[in-house]
């Protein structure tokens, strides 16, 4: 009488996989975009920022928990800091032509749609107030001068273009010089408002606007007066 066969060996438990760092992720071809890197750096930056500004510390600190590494860091953010307030800045103005686009704005007259403009990227800043104050704080440094310009083109720029200004003479600079006066000034009023409902920093904003309106108006008059005296004639006619 033969034997039986013997029994097989019971199949050993499977190990779980390890999670993928950042590299092999990379490599399988998981990797997430630079915008999504940044996004995660800047999501994680603004929690630390309300107490420590933005630093090289809170970027690095930011940097660990998005699971990004150092030299990555360096390229995504190659003026450190000044490169994530960068891109915060940007993405506030991209969230607020979204929520503009979704709103009526050319059934408003033109002050209102300004007065909205401002407001709405107020309010998409309001969650992180002390992190956009802090960094307020950093571009208003003499040696940052220059960004801080450069972003606040950026952002009037959009503004009027959402409130559907087509300007392309001279006036087209002036609207955003005048609004970049507007929205810096209201800013700071902002930033020291600390009622809930913000009543006052809504009411400053019209007394500005009005200020603009009320200028506009003079430049009018003054342009129609100067028009009827020969040597002024051709400044004040309407340039084609």
């Amino acid at each position: 009488m033969s034997s039986p066969p013997p029994a097989e060996p019971a199949p050993k438990p499977r190990k779980k996989a390890a999670a993928k760092k950042p590299a092999e992720a990379q490599a399988s071809g998981e990797a997430r975009s630079d915008a999504a890197l940044k996004q995660a750096v800047l999501d994680a930056a603004l929690k630390d920022a309300v107490f420590d500004g933005f630093t090289d510390k809170v970027l690095i600190a930011a940097a660990k928990t998005a699971g990004i590494e150092t030299a990555e860091m360096t390229r995504l953010f190659p003026d450190g800091p000044l490169s994530l307030i960068e891109f915060y800045s940007h993405q506030v103005d991209a969230e607020m032509e979204k929520v503009l686009a979704g709103l009526d704005l050319p059934s408003r007259k033109i002050r209102e749609r300004i007065k909205l403009a401002v407001l709405t990227r107020l309010s998409i800043l309001k969650p992180h107030k002390e992190a956009a104050r802090r960094a307020g704080a950093l571009l208003s440094l003499p040696m940052h001068a220059g960004l801080g310009m450069k972003l606040a083109y950026a952002t009037v720029d959009a503004m009027w273009r959402a409130a559907g200004d087509v300007s392309t003479d001279f006036n087209f600079y002036s609207k955003r010089a005048i609004l970049a006066g507007v929205y810096g000034a209201t800013l700071m009023r902002w930033f020291n408002d600390t009622d809930k409902d913000e009543t006052a920093t809504a009411a400053f904003l019209d007394a500005r606007i009005e200020n603009v309106m009320q200028f506009e108006k003079f430049k009018a008059k003054a342009k129609d007066a100067l028009s009827t005296f020969p040597m002024f004639k051709d400044w004040a006619a309407k340039k084609k």
